[in-house]
């Protein structure tokens, strides 16, 4: 009897290592899974636009290495268009730099963001610092503007 038990003893303990075992491997299998679905969105060359409701921006980014090279151009309802130079760094899904542009024919610059998502670059603002042409923290900008830049042709 005591050789019977023992041995049923030793067969649920068995089988219950092995359920662990499969659970452990599932478990890791659905991590993985999980880890290729959250790939980063990537920037691409060429055109992002909002145009609707008499405003239009394109950002056309020319060129991706180290920085990110392009023209910003906004030309918004009532107010004066501008027109210039974007170089920044794309670090995860944040694209931070300086845009160099003319307004009303003189230069100015001011430091702009952008979250990568999908195909959109959604600009972000924030508070800025005493020159009013930098961020006062990068880690307080608010990316919800109603003015999504989509991934499109350029004309």
């Amino acid at each position: 009897m005591k050789k019977s038990m023992i041995a049923l003893l030793l067969i649920l303990v068995v089988a219950s290592c092995k359920t662990k075992e499969k659970e452990t491997e599932s478990t890791q299998e659905t991590t993985e899974d999980l880890i290729v679905e959250v790939a980063s969105p990537s920037l691409e060359i060429g055109c992002y636009t909002y145009d609707a409701n008499g405003n239009k921006v394109v950002m056309k980014i020319t060129q991706i290495n180290d920085s990110v090279m392009g023209q910003l151009d906004y030309s918004l309802k009532e107010k004066d268009a501008s027109s210039g130079t974007f170089s920044g760094v794309l670090k995860d899904s944040l694209l931070f730099g300086n845009y160099v542009f003319m307004s009303e024919g003189i230069e100015s610059s001011r430091e702009v963001a952008f979250l990568l998502t999908g195909n959109q670059l959604i600009e972000g603002f924030g508070e800025l610092d005493e020159t009013g042409m930098a961020f006062k923290d990068k880690e307080n900008i608010n990316f919800a503007s109603s003015m999504p830049l989509t991934k499109s042709e350029c004309d």
